[in-house]
Parts: C-alpha cells; sequence; structure tokens
C-alpha cells in the first residue's frame, strides 16, 4: 500500500475528520431529503413539481461533479470540500428565510436546490478522494477504511430519516431544511480545522515510482514539465475510465439502479405515504428500519469482507435491498411489513458501498483518484436527476401501484441480468492493491494483458 511521504507517524486525526465530515454531510441531506418533498408536496400538491425539484438538484450535482474532477486533483480535496460546503449552507439557509419572507416563488425555490446540488457534487467527491490518503495516515489496511466509511454513511442514514421524519411531523419541513443548512456549515468547519492543512493535495505530490514513470513518459513524448491543463487531465481521467470492459458494466449497472432509486426515494415513498395514510413519519421509520441493519452489513463487511468473495455478496445484497422495497409498497402491506422488508434490504444493502469503495481504491491510482472518481460517479449518477422526473410523471399518468410494480420488475431484471456477465469475477483480481501510475499507462501499440487495466467501481448515493 502506498504510503504518506509526510506522514512519519500514525495520526487517527485526519480520518476521525473525514469520517465525521461525512456523518454530518450525510445526516443533514437525508433529513433534507425528507423535508423537500413534503414541503414541495405540501405547497403544490403535485408529484410531477416534486419530482422536477428533485432534477433541479441532481442535474446540477451530476453535471458539476463530473467536471470538478480535475481541479479537485489540482486545488486539493480539502479545499473543496469546506468551500462547498459553506456554500450549500448559505443557499440551504435561505429557503426557509425566504419562505418565511414570502419571497419564494417556484422558480427561486429551484434555483437555490440547483445551487445547493451544484456544491454538493464536488464536495462530496472531495471527501471520498480523501479516504485512502486517511487510511494510509492512520496506517488502516484500505479495505477496513472503506467498510468504516461504509458504516458511517449508513448511521448517518440512519439518523437522518428519523430526524427528518419526526421533525418534519412535529415542526413542518422548513425546520427540516433549516437543520440541512445547519449540517452543511458543520461539516465545512469539520474539514477546516479538523483536518491538517497539507491534507488532499493527492494528484501533485504522486509517490516517487509515480512521479519517476510520468517523467520517463513525458521524455518519450517530448512533452515538457509544465503542469498538465485541465483538459489535458480531464482526457488523462476519461481514458482511464473507459479502459476496462469491468467499468462500462458496473456504470451501466449503478445507473440503471441510482435511476431507479431516486424515482423510489424523491417520489413514490413520499406518495405511498402521503396516500396510505402513515404521513412524513413512516418515511424516517422505513429509513431508519432499513438504515439500523445496513449498519450491521456494513460493520459485517468491515470486519470479514477480506475474506469474502466480492461477487456473489454484491449481488445478493442487490437482491434483498432491490425489488422487495417496491413490491412491499404496491401490496398494500401493514406497516409492520413494510419495516421487515427495509430492515432486510438494508442488511444485504450494507455490503454494497464498501466493497465498491475497496474496488475503487484498489483499481485508480492515488494521483488520478479525483478526476476519475468524479467521471465514475457522475456516469453512473447520471439516471439520479430524471429518476423524480420519470416516478412523478408515471405516477400521473397510471398511478402509484402500477408505478411501484413496474419499477421492482426492472430493479430485478437488471441486477440478476448484469450478475451472468464474466467482468465481475474481476472484483477480486486485484485484492488489496493499489493502483499504480504503469497500470494507467499502457504502453501505446501493446495488446491488452490477461489483466485488464483498473477501472474504478462507481458508489451508490
Amino acid at each position: 500500500m502506498t504510503t504518506v511521504a509526510d506522514a512519519p507517524a500514525r495520526s487517527l486525526r485526519p480520518l476521525v475528520g473525514v469520517l465525521s465530515a461525512m456523518a454530518v454531510s450525510i445526516t443533514g441531506t437525508r433529513v433534507s431529503a425528507i423535508a423537500l418533498p413534503w414541503f414541495v408536496l405540501a405547497t403544490t400538491g403535485s408529484a410531477t413539481m416534486t419530482g422536477l425539484v428533485a432534477f433541479a438538484e441532481m442535474a446540477p450535482y451530476v453535471l458539476v461533479k463530473a467536471l470538478t474532477g480535475p481541479l479537485v486533483d489540482r486545488l486539493g480535496p480539502r479545499v473543496v470540500s469546506w468551500t462547498t460546503d459553506l456554500v450549500s449552507a448559505v443557499a440551504a439557509g435561505l429557503v426557509p428565510l425566504l419562505h418565511a419572507l414570502g419571497l419564494l416563488p417556484f422558480g427561486v425555490l429551484l434555483a437555490m436546490v440547483a445551487v445547493i446540488g451544484a456544491m454538493r457534487g464536488p464536495g462530496d467527491l472531495a471527501k471520498s478522494v480523501m479516504v485512502p490518503e486517511a487510511a494510509d495516515r492512520a496506517r488502516v489496511p484500505m479495505e477496513r477504511a472503506t467498510g468504516l466509511s461504509g458504516v458511517t454513511e449508513r448511521l448517518a442514514s440512519t439518523v437522518g430519516p428519523a430526524v427528518g421524519g419526526g421533525l418534519v411531523a412535529l415542526m413542518g419541513p422548513l425546520a427540516g431544511l433549516a437543520l440541512n443548512a445547519a449540517t452543511f456549515a458543520l461539516g465545512s468547519l469539520v474539514i477546516a480545522f479538523a483536518l491538517p492543512r497539507g491534507m488532499g493535495r493527492a494528484a501533485t505530490p504522486a509517490p516517487a515510482a509515480e512521479q519517476a514513470a510520468e517523467a520517463e513518459a513525458g521524455a518519450e513524448s517530448g512533452a515538457g514539465a509544465e503542469p498538465a491543463g485541465y483538459w489535458r487531465m480531464f482526457r488523462e481521467g476519461f481514458t482511464f475510465l473507459r479502459s476496462d470492459p469491468l467499468l462500462l458494466t458496473v456504470t451501466v449497472l449503478v445507473g440503471i439502479t441510482n435511476l431507479l432509486d431516486a424515482g423510489f426515494i424523491t417520489v413514490l415513498l413520499p406518495v405511498w405515504a402521503r396516500e396510505s395514510g402513515n404521513g412524513p413519519a413512516a418515511i424516517g421509520l422505513t429509513g431508519t428500519a432499513g438504515g439500523i441493519t445496513a449498519v450491521v452489513g456494513s460493520l459485517i463487511a468491515a470486519a470479514i469482507a477480506h475474506r469474502l468473495p466480492r461477487r456473489t455478496v454484491f449481488f445478493a445484497g442487490y437482491l434483498l435491498v432491490g425489488a422487495p422495497r417496491f413490491l412491499v409498497l404496491a401490496c398494500g402491506a401493514p406497516l409492520w411489513v413494510v419495516l421487515t422488508v427495509f430492515a432486510v434490504g438494508g442488511f444485504g444493502g450494507g455490503f454494497l458501498n464498501p466493497i465498491l469503495g475497496a474496488v475503487l481504491f484498489e483499481r485508480v491510482p492515488r494521483h488520478l483518484l479525483g478526476r476519475v472518481h468524479a467521471l465514475g460517479d457522475s456516469l453512473a449518477w447520471a439516471g439520479i436527476p430524471l429518476g423524480g422526473l420519470l416516478a412523478g410523471a408515471a405516477v400521473g399518468l397510471v398511478g402509484l401501484i402500477p408505478t411501484l410494480i413496474a419499477g421492482g420488475a426492472v430493479y430485478f431484471a437488471s441486477t440478476n441480468l448484469a450478475g451472468l456477465r464474466p467482468e465481475w469475477r474481476e472484483m477480486d483480481r486485484r485484492r488489496g492493491r493499489t493502483g499504480t501510475a504503469d497500470e494507467a499507462k499502457p504502453e501505446p501499440g501493446t495488446e491488452p494483458e490477461p489483466e485488464p487495466a483498473p477501472a474504478p467501481v462507481p458508489a451508490r448515493p
């Protein structure tokens, strides 16, 4: 594993700081995921407009995240993280303030939500990029670090819906939106003051072996010693992304499931809660039920993931967390049955992101991580802005029950058919290893080696 040259002594502070910032950010986002749709439903009564708000947030999220990878590599993820969180805090705080002043028409709401999404993309990317360096500084194995990151995500995803559902039920959706602004501000402070200033200069100070390889490659090509420009860095990330068939298969699968999950969370679940009479508290309960068991799954993944066959565990997790959630809502089951299905699904889902994160950090050279991670995530998240729009339109056209059944069927078919492809065997081939500059730059004119060039794996939201 690559170590950080300027960190001679073990330090847990960077890892604790990154995980704390992740926890705060994800908690606020999950609160907002309940408060914002409920606010739009309460003020407009329209599932279509609720989907439009989800689109206004996620379209800039995906686009800006894709384009800021080179900037994260160049400026450093620490600076990007705290500055974008600060802007998000201001934009999120303006929503309840403008509404209280009677100055929040629907167009202004869309604009504020778009700013939040545009800032969240690079902010989330920057925090994720700092995980491997924080693991190096803490002398923690990579799979253990990604497992802890998964546990943090799941804990925050458990607390967030519970807090959001209760807060919206007791005080209204504006209270949840105000809390979201406060969490962005707190996350910015954690990154700015808890992490060392040298943290996250990932791309420029590449390890010595990578610097030598890059210098040799530059000398052979006649390239100068000047730093690469933005578009050259962007092309390097894109070239790396498309170099492995596994990448294409993973991106398509995660893209489809992310689209379905986005429609489910932002539109179908709130509409079900309203039509069933369970109210916003039920949304929080479903998130809490799934979140608690997801924490258990993530803890198990952190402890023994290095001994498990990734492919088998990955698709078993998808089988549990996917279609059953759609179908249990469609059949009109009582709330306790719904919560049971969400709990079982959460356990399976708890294994997904630790596996995806470990594969990503093993395969991508550290100096390319920002731009490759940004492009991979953005491609996999490209359908998320459409998820709410399509779900809202489908509910308006055919109703909630047919939409839920169709979504569950597509989820089941896509995950099971994808699992039959041979590319997935590559998930275990680089276990415990880290990408290098040589692997990122295959010699021109040569045929691919039996082991394909490493490829990133996009994370689920």
